[in-house]
């Protein structure tokens, strides 16, 4: 096992530079360097203060199995939510997205059709057109995409996706944060 390489891995995650780990934990900079580089090895002591800091237990970081997150969402496993009234359906494309950074899924909107108002957030959105032609409302701005189009927007204003076009649009939307 190279100790070293998942000390880097969980860093990394975290978001943090090899001198703010060393702050953390008391070592310095060019000790973290060189233990990420397996050229020393830590005490239990220390590991165990790497490890705290960087949110991992110690049965997490020796276990070599797979990853411990699932990786593929099969068709079965949407989840689809459908609003006749609004002429809208939601398919959720990875049933855990709510305790994800991203929420993909896939929206398709009836003629006429709107999905449903959002607040301002923090969210940012990707939107990819695959069929027909949308409306995003955002704040006081209106934008009009169609197939092969992309949007892509920080949820700041108030903001609604619609279809504006005379028949079925579908299109991929990926947000971050509680968009949905």
């Amino acid at each position: 096992m190279q100790i070293g390489k998942k000390i880097k891995q969980l860093r990394l995650k975290k978001g943090l530079t090899q001198e703010e780990l060393g702050e953390r934990t008391d070592l310095s900079k060019g000790y973290i360097s060189q233990l990420e580089r397996d050229h020393t090895s830590p005490s239990i002591e220390t590991l165990f203060s790497l490890l705290e800091v960087l949110g991992s237990s110690p049965k997490e970081f020796f276990d070599d199995g797979s990853p411990a997150s699932k990786v593929v969402f099969s068709k079965d496993e949407h989840i689809l939510n459908t609003d006749e009234d609004r002429g809208y359906s939601v398919r959720w494309l990875v049933s855990e997205s709510n305790e994800k950074e991203m929420e993909p899924v896939l929206l398709t909107l009836e003629p006429g059709g709107g999905f449903k108002e959002f607040e301002p957030s923090l969210s940012q959105t990707f939107i990819y057109v695959l069929k027909g032609q949308i409306m995003l409302q955002l704040g006081t701005e209106s934008y009009k995409a169609g197939t092969g189009d992309a949007l892509y927007y920080e949820a700041s204003h108030d903001h609604q996706l619609s279809n504006a076009g005379p028949g079925e649009a579908r299109c991929l939307l990926i947000a971050t944060d509680s968009y949905l």
